[in-house]
């Protein structure tokens, strides 16, 4: 355990091509952890088992509430054990809602979503991504004229895995009002960036604009040794699906039965700590590195890039060597580095430097390999 206890330490000093914030600390709660907590059953209720963090998961829940403009009075959530989690919830909550409706999402769309759409027998068609990773609309458009008699259920993505791409939900909302379509509703997949456009007033895909629900992760911006989430609901909705268990004395409204009880103390913790303004500079500082991340790696002729408001850097896909050392992630010839919370121009000026190294035989590799293709 010590021997690979430094191996962790090591490799967390390359860690930049994945979403999840590096710096955060909650030494203070590490006493918590001497219990078995449990939030089992629907966070708003108490049940017969008092050991739980639920006051703390409502007021989390209640701050991304506030943060995207849920209607007053009418929303519910609960923190999930990630994105993946919130997206299968928004799923089923739509199914429950329209058993007979088409999910539309586009092709850059995170893997969880097929396999969630599998788990509950759900219809679906792919839409085109534009170059860019946004969702196509035209071809969106043209794809719900043929099934416009069908209730529809759109996954829209608010920062897409590779490119941290942002669907426009008022443009989805223009096109289902052409076709008169009713019978709709808009999940939002906001794991990545939906905390850090909220907070930096980019939040065009909240419940104001015609959102149904919004599903976040916490271990990636926020950040937390345990991977976590939220996700939020119209109560309204959630309201069909929930049943009364005597066995807890509450009402189960959730994927699992036991839930993560320390998960909602971390994210409690950090927001309580950090504070709205907190979290904002923290977003403001990661569109910093990024930005210097694009034009340090531009200097040394990478043709880097990042989508609007993104803390997300593409670039052409370097060797294996330097993919594994900085945990790129990567898909077809393309690799991005994302500028988290604790990754700073020290680590990007790291990287340039060991891709400058390397760059001239990378450059005359991807031309060769792009003139094969040709």
């Amino acid at each position: 355990m010590k021997k690979y206890l430094e191996e962790i330490i090591e490799r967390s000093r390359t860690f930049i091509g994945y979403p999840g914030a590096v710096d955060f600390n909650y030494s203070e709660l590490y006493p918590f952890l001497e219990f078995g907590l449990n939030n089992v059953g629907d966070p708003f209720m108490e049940s017969h088992c008092d050991m739980h963090t639920k006051q703390f998961e409502r007021e989390v829940v209640g701050f991304f509430a506030e943060l995207f403009n849920a209607p007053e009075k009418n929303w519910w959530g609960y923190v999930t054990n990630g994105g993946s989690e919130g997206n299968l919830y928004a799923l089923y909550l739509a199914r429950e809602l329209y058993p007979n409706a088409m999910v539309y999402y586009s092709e850059t769309t995170h893997y969880s979503v097929q396999k969630n759409i599998q788990l509950l027998g759900m219809q679906s068609i792919v839409i085109r991504s534009k170059e860019n990773g946004e969702m196509d609309y035209e071809d969106l458009k043209d794809t719900l004229q043929m099934h416009r008699h069908q209730p529809v259920i759109i996954l829209a993505n608010i920062g897409t895995t590779m490119t941290e791409a942002k669907d426009d939900i008022p443009t989805i909302k223009t096109i289902l009002k052409s076709f008169a379509i009713k019978n709709a509703y808009i999940h939002c997949d906001a794991a990545l960036a939906g905390t850090y456009l909220a907070l930096l007033n980019d939040g065009s895909f909240d419940f104001r604009y015609g959102s149904d629900s919004i599903a976040i992760s916490g271990h990636k911006f926020i950040g937390s040794p345990i991977p976590c989430g939220v996700v939020l609901v119209k109560k309204t909705n959630k309201d069909r699906i929930g049943r009364n268990i005597p066995y807890i004395g509450t009402f189960d409204t959730t994927i699992t039965g036991s839930r993560n009880a320390i998960t909602p103390l971390f994210l409690w913790y950090a927001i309580s700590k950090l504070g709205k303004e907190g979290l904002m500079q923290r977003a403001r500082d990661g569109m910093n590195v990024a930005a210097y991340a694009v034009e340090q790696l531009n200097k040394i002729g990478v043709a880097a890039w990042q989508n609007k408001n993104a803390l997300t850097v593409i670039f052409p896909k370097p060797s294996q060597h330097l993919c594994h050392k900085w945990q790129l992630a990567s898909e077809s010839a393309i690799s991005h580095l994302i500028c988290m919370p604790g990754i700073t121009k020290l680590h990007i000026d790291s990287f340039v430097k060991d891709l400058a190294e390397e760059y001239p035989t990378v450059k005359r590799s991807i031309e060769r390999s792009n003139y094969m293709l040709n």
